[in-house]
């Protein structure tokens, strides 16, 4: 490394969100930048382990040391094509990730100052696109055809790889739009649809062809290729059965995000169709990073007030000894949206929903619960304490997760991958997963020519 004692004396920084007061006025990027002579001074803190742990956290196998060292000495060039040799999107995961590699950087555990590798994976994508350094590249034909069906990040990781192969690949996507829970499920404060459409004009240019508003049944896939991959995600939404479900007001996560990613696209959605938290006390069910996402759209909206509940205890603050590093720490999470206004509650299980007498949600019975260990081993026990209470609220938002899909027994030129393969996981392991299912496919391919 250029300073092989930086970290010594230069803390770590990042970049910070713009202040709350101005980002819940708008749906742009909360994430704020640093120039390019701060940037260089953060990616000298990597320290270039003999043991990368950053590059072993990592699925896709980023090589943080080597494209740290390029930023340092101002070789964004070097850089960028470190980077995109195991990363196809960087410009999606330097937004969105939630950064495994700095949970097990050696930083984080010395001094709980890991280097800050995911916003400088996200400043070598972006000098790369300013400067022109991405352009559309050719890639020479083999004849065999390949389709795509869906096109969230798996989707797409899977059609760029296959046509860097020389396969001519068609994505099917069903939506109006290519980019699935990029798309419709991350809302634009976390990931500008802009980047998105930028990336599939260059795929478009270097030969991927994308059919939008295409839905393709699994069971009955189009003729006339050689391959296939399936990259349809998980798209049901896990269900909260109780008394009073049918109420008006009571939508999934995804109902309100994808709608609000459809206005700001500049969609007329009718009023009556509308999800609005606009002056109304907004219950998010649904610790995670969707719940999360809700809370940050309703602020925008206007809401009166934002509460999230969460069936699960609340983790430790800072260290938990259960997930010791290099291990993802389940700890407390405080995400830009918690720091918008939200209020956060743990231990509450939901037992039914209250309702006015034109059908319209007014509140939730909940009940104080505790986890006990299971004398069998596993999951702890869930156990009612019978301590009742009533939260208000006039829209509920259910975002408990997803239910893992049920493929059919497909035929062996037929491969799987992202969340329609293992359940919903991160769009960095969808990423991976989109690549490891080109590969596979390219090695079928080839062993019967």
């Amino acid at each position: 490394m250029g300073d092989p004692k930086a970290f010594l004396h230069i803390p770590r920084r990042e970049a910070g969100y713009r202040p709350v007061h101005e980002r819940v006025a708008d749906f742009g990027e909360v994430e704020q930048t640093l120039n390019n002579s701060d940037r260089r001074q953060q990616a000298s803190r990597c320290m270039d382990c003999g043991v990368p742990f950053c590059h072993w956290a990592c699925p896709l196998g980023n090589r943080p040391p080597e494209f740290q060292d390029a930023i340092y000495k101002g070789e964004w060039k070097v850089a960028y094509d470190i980077l995109t040799a195991t990363n196809d999107f960087p410009e999606f995961t330097g937004r969105i990730c939630p950064a495994l590699c700095e949970k097990s950087c050696v930083l984080k555990l010395s001094i709980d100052q890991p280097v800050t590798i995911r916003e400088d994976e996200c400043a070598v994508i972006e000098n790369a696109f300013r400067e022109g350094l991405v352009q559309p590249q050719s890639y020479p034909r083999i004849g065999r055809k390949v389709a795509v069906i869906g096109s969230g990040p798996a989707g797409l990781a899977a059609a760029n790889q296959l046509n860097h192969k020389g396969y001519d690949v068609t994505v099917f996507e069903k939506d109006e739009y290519v980019g699935g829970l990029l798309r419709f499920g991350i809302p634009n404060f976390k990931l500008q649809k802009t980047v998105i459409d930028r990336r599939v004009r260059i795929m478009e240019q270097e030969g991927v062809t994308f059919k939008v508003s295409t839905p393709v049944d699994v069971t009955r896939l189009p003729e006339g290729f050689a391959a296939y991959c399936i990259c349809t995600g998980t798209p049901t939404a896990r269900d909260l059965s109780i008394p009073g479900r049918d109420l008006k007001g009571i939508h999934f996560a995804l109902e309100l995000l994808a709608q609000q990613n459809r206005v700001l696209a500049g969609q007329a959605i009718p009023a009556s169709q509308r999800i609005s938290a606009k002056g109304k006390r907004v219950l998010v069910i649904g610790g995670g990073d969707t719940g999360s996402d809700c809370i940050g759209t309703s602020n925008r909206q206007g809401a009166a007030s934002v509460m999230q509940i969460e069936i699960m205890p609340q983790p430790p603050v800072a260290h938990n000894p259960a997930t010791p590093w290099p291990q993802w720490p389940i700890v407390l999470k405080t995400s830009s949206s918690h720091e918008e206004g939200c209020e956060r509650r743990w231990s509450l299980a939901s037992n039914q929903f209250l309702g006015t007498k034109d059908g319209r949600v007014c509140g939730v019975e909940v009940e104080e619960v505790e986890w006990k260990p299971n004398p069998e081993g596993g999951r702890p026990l869930m156990v009612p304490t019978g301590k009742k209470e009533i939260i208000k609220a006039d829209l509920v938002l259910l975002a408990m997760g997803f239910l893992r899909p049920e493929q059919p027994q497909f035929p062996e030129n037929v491969f799987v991958a992202g969340d329609a393969a293992t359940g919903a996981s991160l769009v960095v392991r969808c990423i991976a997963g989109g690549r490891a299912a080109a590969q596979h496919i390219d090695d079928y391919l080839k062993a019967r020519k």
